[in-house]
């Protein structure tokens, strides 16, 4: 018995290595399988075989491109130069006569008027000059007043009493002191001047800048300045132009005055003007010719010394055919574009540009305005090849299953704002609001529980939804 046992144990063991065997022959095989296909697929002549293949395969698909409709508008013409920002008026306030600073009587950077007070400057030296001069005048005054009395008479006693040379002699003198009057006139015209040179005054309108000396000190007319005032409203920009524009220049001069657009560096538009000055001479250095245009700079938004990209309107071209310029290609027969067809396929036309810019082309041959013209996937395409248009990219609307589903949380959002602010005003997190509200239910507003009672119904009509659609999964 214990031998028959011995024996069904060694036929059950030689099984399972047969068994084992089978099992690793049969692994063998299938990786012998897939080695042999796998070194099939990648000879050459299978691989251009299956290249082949799906190259014909494009080919015959239509071919995926983006178009854009031509369109008949307005184009302006432009040039373009770079200046700079320059204050049409700006001046040194200096001292024009010696002595101690009493007073400063503006702000740095303040807006000041033509006449205002800036400064003061002691007047008392200058005062007793004019005084000095006054006093004069009424001395000479004095005796030119007896001078003309002691004429008067000698005239009348004629020359048989008093000789003709003392009354010669009188009128000199009564000639010497009129003179003598003009020059005291001068003189006190002179001293009240400077007297007035004490009080220093805005000469323009305009704003100052960062004051030069200060109170108390002593200033002379040889000195720095007090402040430099800066007209800013209006404003220059001086810019440069190539020489072979100019002749364009002078033809929209002739037209009228010509529109100048101020822009910054990212070519956002900052001011517009019009042109005032040409220079009459080209800077044979740079073969370029200054120009200067002003601009009202209302709100201040040219301020001087600032780099600033500058763009003259010479010309509007009416009524013309614009398409973008991607589409604009060119071969070796020339500029072309291919244009969109209604069945589906394009047609390359030969096209004439008269003009191009970055974003736009003119087109005055080749493309009329109700054209559709490609402007991408070119590698591709071929006169008379098939395409699909590409819907433009842009947020899509959403769906039925969205909105549904937004329109719950929107209304409850809305039924319960006040109820939301009298009971829970304090509470920030949405799930606290929820308690918050399931905690005063009884004492909520019945639109508050009709939204939520809807809610409620519409989150479990969802999640039975969600468990059943798992269900079916499972299964």
């Amino acid at each position: 018995m214990q031998q028959y046992h011995g024996t069904e144990r060694l036929a059950a063991k030689g099984w399972h290595v047969s068994k084992l065997i089978k099992r690793t022959l049969a692994i063998a095989l299938a990786a012998s399988v897939a080695g042999v296909v796998i070194y099939a697929s990648t000879l050459p002549s299978v691989q251009k075989q299956f290249s082949g293949r799906r190259a014909k395969m494009l080919a015959d698909g239509p071919v995926p491109v983006t178009a854009a409709p031509a369109r008949i508008g307005d184009v302006p013409l432009y040039l373009e130069g770079v200046g700079t920002a320059k204050a049409r008026n700006t001046v040194t306030v200096r001292p024009q006569v010696d002595g101690r600073l009493l007073s400063i009587n503006f702000k740095e950077g303040q807006e000041v008027k033509r006449g205002d007070v800036l400064a003061k400057i002691d007047p008392a030296t200058y005062q007793a000059q004019l005084d000095q001069a006054a006093a004069k005048k009424a001395l000479d005054e004095a005796e030119l007043a007896n001078a003309r009395r002691d004429l008067e008479r000698y005239t009348k006693l004629g020359g048989n009493i008093i000789a003709q040379k003392t009354i010669d002699t009188q009128r000199a003198l009564v000639d010497k002191l009129t003179a003598q009057i003009k020059l005291d006139d001068a003189a006190i015209a002179n001293a009240r001047a400077f007297l007035e040179y004490t009080t220093i005054a805005a000469p323009i309108d305009g704003r100052t800048g960062i004051r030069l000396v200060d109170e108390g000190n002593l200033v002379r007319a040889s000195d720095a300045g007090i402040v430099v005032i800066t007209e800013l409203r209006p404003v220059s920009v001086l810019f440069t132009l190539p020489q072979q524009q100019l002749s364009q220049v002078h033809k929209a001069q002739a037209k009228g005055p010509v529109p100048v657009e101020a822009l910054d560096g990212d070519g956002k538009s900052l001011d517009r003007g019009a042109l005032q000055v040409v220079d009459n001479q080209v800077d044979q250095a740079t073969g370029t010719v200054k120009m200067k245009a002003e601009f009202p700079n209302t709100n201040l938004q040219l301020w001087p010394g600032q780099f600033v990209n500058v763009r003259l309107l010479i010309d509007t071209l009416k009524e013309v055919v614009v398409i973008p310029t991607p589409a604009v290609q060119r071969g070796p027969n020339g500029t072309f574009a291919y244009v969109l067809q209604p069945e589906g396929r394009i047609s390359q036309r030969p096209i004439t540009v008269s003009l191009q810019t970055e974003t736009q082309a003119v087109i005055a041959q080749g493309i009329g305005g109700t054209d559709q013209v490609i402007t991408t996937g070119f590698g591709r395409l071929k006169d008379g090849a098939r395409v699909t248009v590409a819907a433009p990219q842009g947020p899509q609307p959403a769906g039925p299953a969205e909105t549904a589903k937004a329109e719950p949380r929107a209304n409850l959002r809305t039924a319960c704002a006040a109820d939301v602010q009298k009971f829970c005003a304090n509470v920030e997190r949405r799930s606290e609001i929820r308690a918050c509200l399931q905690t005063n239910a009884a004492q909520l507003s019945e639109a508050c529980k009709a939204a939520a009672t809807t809610g409620e119904a519409d989150g479990k009509g969802r999640k039975d939804g969600m468990r059943k659609a798992e269900g079916d999964r499972k299964e």
